[in-house]
């Protein structure tokens, strides 16, 4: 019996000592390798991993998934984003809200949302009116970012011309050079826009 205790006793401690060599193994790799994005790809503004809310005219904005109807709202406890507990009126983590097309929540906040940007001046895309899966989408496709030159150049008097040099310049291309479509991190973008004002 005691036997079987030990052996029992010594697998469990090598399997913990795997664990945890693996996890640092992991680590150490990433910081080796990929050191920008293990430290949370984090710049003087923020992460380019998370969407920022951008509410200025200043601003190229990214996906709604903070702002207009999905908006956070600390005295209405509400946490913003587009997330199921939030929709449902109470706050939650990120994530859709899995709103169908028939839903009248999703289409009174869609409206909003055409309203908004026609009020900067901007005709939408549909991702300029649709918020992402997580909630925290960093990047929009160059349209979205196009459709907006306007409100930005009358904004910052920085030309349309050269805001479309600008978007071109921050244009990222399809991942390994096939999957996906090009996209743009919108605080990469910004912080770009800010150098040229």
């Amino acid at each position: 019996m005691l036997t079987h205790l030990r052996r029992s006793l010594v697998l469990a401690a090598v399997f913990l000592i795997i664990t945890f060599a693996y996890a640092y193994a992991g680590t150490g790799v990433s910081q080796l390798l990929f050191k920008h994005q293990a430290d949370g790809s984090i710049t003087a503004n923020g992460s380019t991993l998370i969407g920022q809310n951008w509410t200025s005219n200043k601003f190229f904005h990214g996906r709604p998934d903070d702002t207009g109807p999905y908006a956070a709202d600390p005295k209405k406890d509400i946490a913003g984003g587009d997330n199921p507990l939030v929709a449902n009126g109470v706050s939650g983590e990120s994530g859709g809200t899995s709103l169908g097309p028939r839903s009248k929540v999703l289409l009174d906040d869609t409206k909003a949302l055409v309203a908004y940007w026609h009020a900067r001046g901007v005709d939408p895309t549909s991702d300029l009116v649709t918020t992402s899966g997580s909630g925290y989408d960093p990047d929009i496709t160059p349209q979205d970012a196009i459709v907006q030159i306007p409100m930005v150049s009358a904004a910052t008097g920085v030309s349309p011309s050269r805001l479309r040099a600008l978007i071109a310049q921050e244009t990222n291309g399809q991942e390994l050079g096939f999957l996906g479509s090009s996209y743009i991190d919108v605080l990469q973008l910004n912080e770009a826009l800010a150098k040229v004002q």
